[in-house]
C-alpha cells in the first residue's frame, strides 16, 4: 500500500519541534513521521516516530538527506525549527556597544544559514507530483518594516536575513520543485526555553502553549497550495509586513 505522506521536523528535540512530531504523529492524513535534531531527551522518543541525530553541519545535513533519499516524492510536511534567541554566549542586544561579531555569526549560522542549507539538501526529495509544505520558523521582529523598538541586532537581522534566503529560495523551488510551497512562519510567544526570560512583557493570554501552536501550524499548512511564493504569516495566518 503507498504511504499517504512523510512529515519532518528538523530541531524536533525543542518544545515546538516535539509537540510538531505528536501533533502529526496522531494525523491519519500522516504515515511517517521523521524526527531530526541534535539530540533527543528521553521523554522525546516515541516509538512511532523514527528519530535522527544531526549535528547541523553542511556535511551531517547532506548526509541524513542522503539516509531519506528513499522518501523522495513521498515528503509532503516539513517543518524547520532550528532557532536561537540566547543561550550562555549569546544574548539580544539593547545598544550598539553590546554587538559582537562572535556572537552576531552564531545567531546568524542558526537562525539564516542552517535553515537555507537545509532547504538546499531537501531539494531532491521534495520534486515532484506530490503537494509539500516547507515551513521555516522566521520572527515578527525580523520584519523592517514592524521594527518600531530597535534593539535584538543580531536577531532582528538574522531573521531578516532567513526571509530573503527563503524568498530567493522561493523563487528557484518555483522553477525546480513546482508543487512545494514555502511559509516563513511566526509561531507568537510560545511558553518554552527560547521565549521563558522575555515573558514578563508579554501581554496576558499572549503565551501559548507548544502544543496550541502545533495545531494552529499543522491546521494552516494544510490548508496551503503551492503557488511559486513565500509566504510571512503568524499563527493566525496573517501576513506580516516584510
Amino acid at each position: 500500500m503507498e504511504l499517504k505522506s512523510t512529515a519532518i521536523v528538523i530541531g524536533a528535540g525543542g518544545g515546538l519541534g516535539s509537540a510538531l512530531c505528536k501533533q502529526w504523529q496522531q494525523d491519519d492524513g500522516i504515515d511517517r513521521v521523521i524526527a531530526i535534531s541534535r539530540e533527543f531527551a528521553n521523554n522525546n522518543t516515541s516509538p512511532g516516530i523514527r528519530y535522527i541525530p544531526c549535528d547541523y553541519s553542511e556535511t551531517a545535513i547532506a548526509e541524513t538527506c542522503n539516509q531519506l533519499k528513499t522518501l523522495s516524492g513521498q515528503i509532503t510536511r516539513v517543518c524547520i525549527c532550528n532557532g536561537v534567541l540566547h543561550n550562555d554566549r549569546v544574548w539580544p542586544e539593547k545598544r550598539l556597544e553590546d554587538i559582537s561579531l562572535d556572537s552576531l555569526q552564531e545567531v546568524f549560522k542558526v537562525n539564516s544559514y542552517i535553515p537555507i542549507l537545509w532547504l538546499k539538501a531537501l531539494l531532491p526529495l521534495v520534486k515532484g507530483d506530490k503537494d509539500c509544505v516547507i515551513t521555516v520558523f522566521s520572527a515578527r521582529v525580523g520584519s523592517i518594516g514592524d521594527n518600531r523598538s530597535g534593539g535584538w541586532y543580531s536577531y532582528r537581522a538574522s531573521k531578516a536575513a532567513l526571509n530573503m534566503l527563503l524568498k530567493t529560495a522561493a523563487i528557484e523551488y518555483a522553477r525546480r520543485a513546482s508543487k512545494v510551497k514555502l511559509i516563513a512562519f511566526q509561531p507568537g510567544t510560545v511558553d518554552t526555553a527560547l521565549s521563558k526570560p522575555f515573558q514578563q512583557g508579554v501581554k496576558p493570554g499572549k503565551i501559548f502553549t507548544a502544543e496550541f501552536v502545533a495545531q494552529r501550524l499543522v491546521d494552516i499548512m494544510n490548508e496551503q497550495r503551492a503557488d511559486g511564493e513565500l509566504s510571512f504569516i503568524d499563527w493566525e495566518n496573517s501576513k506580516i509586513a516584510w
